[in-house]
Parts: C-alpha cells; sequence; structure tokens
C-alpha cells in the first residue's frame, strides 16, 4: 500500500518526465525569437553549400549528443584538460563541419539584438540537423524546441553510452531502448548512413582479419568486400575515409537499406540488421518503401530529439556553445 510520502514521490517523478519531455514544443521561441527557423536555415545552407560534409556530420553530432548525457550539446564544450565528451577516443572522429555549423548558426541568431542569448546551442543543433536532412534530399520535420544547455562535459564513460561498429542486434537493441527507443526507431535512425563516410581502421577486420581467423566476413558481399580491400589496403592510412553508401553516398533515402540486402553493410552493426531475422523485415520494408522510412525516421528522430533533455534550473543557453557561461 503506497503511503501519502510515496504518492508524493510518485508524483514528483512523473513531473520530472512531464517536465524533462513534454516541455518541448514546436513554438518556444514564438515571442523571444519569432524568427529562430529562418535564421539557423539560412545559416546551414549556407554552410551546406561550403561543404557536403555539414550533412553527415551535423546529423552524427546530434546523435552522439543526445546519447552520452541527453539532447544538451553538451559534446560541444571544451575543456583546458582534454577531458570533455567531444575529446572521448569515440568522438574524435565527429567531423569539425558539424560544430563549426552550429558555431555559425548560433552567431547568426546572436547578430539579431531581439535574439541574443535567447536561443540554446542544444536546440540550434536539433534545428540544423533537421535542415541538413532536408538539404540531402531527406524529409521535413517540425523540431521541438525548447532545450537548454547542459553545464557539464565529460569523456570518461563515453564508450558505454555509444554503439560500437562491431555491435550485434542485441547489444543494438540494449543501448537504443535505454532512451526509450523501439527497434523501428534502431533501424530508421540507422537510415542516418545513407549519408557520410567511415574510416578504413574502423571496419578493416571485416574484410581481413574476421573474428581474428585472417578471411572476410562472411556476411559482407565478396564483391564489396574485394572493393572495400582496394580502397583500404592493410598498410595504408587507417583514417582513409570511405563512404558509408556505395551507391548513393549524396543523397538521404533508402538506398541504405537496399545495400544491406545484397550484403553491403559497411559495419557489422549495419549489416546485422538485415542477417538478424528480427529487424530484417524493418529493413525488407524500408528498402521498398522510401516514404515508410521517410516517416519513420521523422518519428524516431523526434523522440530522440527527447532524451535527457534539461529544462528549469538544470541547464542554461550558453552565450558561447564551447563553454559554460
Amino acid at each position: 500500500m503506497c503511503t501519502t510520502k510515496c504518492l508524493l514521490f510518485l508524483s514528483s517523478l512523473i513531473l520530472l518526465h512531464f517536465t524533462s519531455t513534454y516541455a518541448l514544443h514546436h513554438n518556444y521561441y514564438r515571442h523571444s525569437c519569432p524568427n529562430v527557423e529562418s535564421i539557423v536555415r539560412s545559416a546551414v545552407n549556407k554552410k551546406f553549400h561550403h561543404t557536403f560534409v555539414t550533412a553527415p556530420a551535423t546529423l552524427r553530432l546530434f546523435f552522439h549528443d543526445c546519447f552520452v548525457q541527453g539532447c544538451d550539446a553538451s559534446v560541444m564544450l571544451a575543456s583546458g584538460n582534454r577531458g570533455s565528451e567531444k575529446d572521448s577516443s569515440d568522438n574524435l572522429s565527429l567531423a569539425g563541419d558539424g560544430f563549426d555549423t552550429v558555431i555559425k548558426a548560433k552567431a547568426a541568431v546572436d547578430s539579431v539584438p531581439s535574439c541574443r542569448n535567447k536561443v540554446s546551442c542544444a536546440d540550434i543543433l536539433a534545428l540544423a540537423t533537421r535542415d541538413v536532412v532536408v538539404l540531402a534530399g531527406g524529409p521535413y520535420y517540425d523540431v521541438e524546441l525548447g532545450r537548454l544547455d547542459g553545464r557539464f562535459s565529460s569523456k570518461a564513460g563515453v564508450f558505454h553510452h555509444l554503439p560500437s561498429p562491431d555491435f550485434n542486434l542485441d547489444q543494438l537493441s540494449s543501448l537504443f531502448a535505454k532512451h526509450g527507443l523501439s527497434l523501428t526507431d534502431l533501424v530508421a535512425l540507422s537510415g542516418a548512413h545513407s549519408l557520410g563516410f567511415a574510416h578504413c581502421g574502423r571496419f578493416s577486420n571485416r574484410i581481413y582479419n574476421f573474428k581474428s581467423k585472417n578471411k572476410i566476413d562472411p556476411t559482407l558481399n565478396p564483391v564489396y568486400a574485394k572493393e572495400l580491400q582496394q580502397m583500404c589496403p592493410k598498410r595504408v592510412d587507417p583514417r582513409i575515409a570511405i563512404n558509408m553508401d556505395p551507391v548513393t553516398p549524396r543523397a538521404f533515402d533508402n538506398v541504405y537499406y537496399k545495400n544491406l540486402q545484397q550484403g553491403k553493410g559497411l559495419f557489422t552493426s549495419d549489416q546485422c540488421l538485415f542477417t538478424d531475422k528480427r529487424s530484417r523485415n524493418i529493413v525488407n520494408f524500408f528498402a521498398s518503401s522510401n516514404s515508410g522510412f521517410r516517416r519513420a525516421f521523422v518519428a524516431a528522430i523526434t523522440k530522440l530529439g527527447r532524451v535527457g533533455v534539461k529544462t528549469g534550473g538544470q541547464g542554461e543557453i550558453r552565450r558561447d556553445c564551447t563553454m559554460v557561461n
């Protein structure tokens, strides 16, 4: 039987849940900075047309930020002793263009006197992510706003929060479930690998020394594996970049899933989505329906954007995205 004190405790937990999750809404800045979306969009558009890397870099930055300690732009914080999230070995591969996109968009927002120091870096990152998806041919979606920026960032434990290229479906599902993301969400968000690149060192074990047996991963398409060996010879610089999608690397589309059907998933964590029967039907559906994939991606990235949101006294609006106020 729950006592009065117990009921009050449960009520506070429910209130905290609603405060952190449902404080977000689409018109959050309608009074403080009503043109924020067009300002950010203009800055992102300019950056995107300067370099396409803007798209995958920003999208990946958003994912890495949200998965570690929530969508609070903590991944952007720098520290003098190189002890922040961005300094973790798992984040060193984040392209600088993602950070630069947010910094430039923040500067554009703050250049408007009525908007200065009114919009969080976390919200700017969320908006910029939507904008690069659209610019790359992906779906437009309304972005929920109202996140505050976190005041803390540490590289300790980052490794345990981010998926590895070698993860199987059990490992991926467990990690995503911790953030309230379903198997369908997992497969839909993996479609972000329709864009971007990976360094040879991230998958070389699959083409040379699979499970320490000096052979190719049998789930890889053999022709594709040979192509990867040509692009990533054993003695090549492991930082050489290879497109995640070998067919349409600059288009946000469902070809990623068609690649999986053909054994052309670059990472184990990609290919397992098709080889594992639990997720294969989802892959097949997304491969057959680009519109179905787009709808699922919008639903999934909206849910992702609610993870670990800071509100009230939990955060701040940083004047500089790289440091606390």
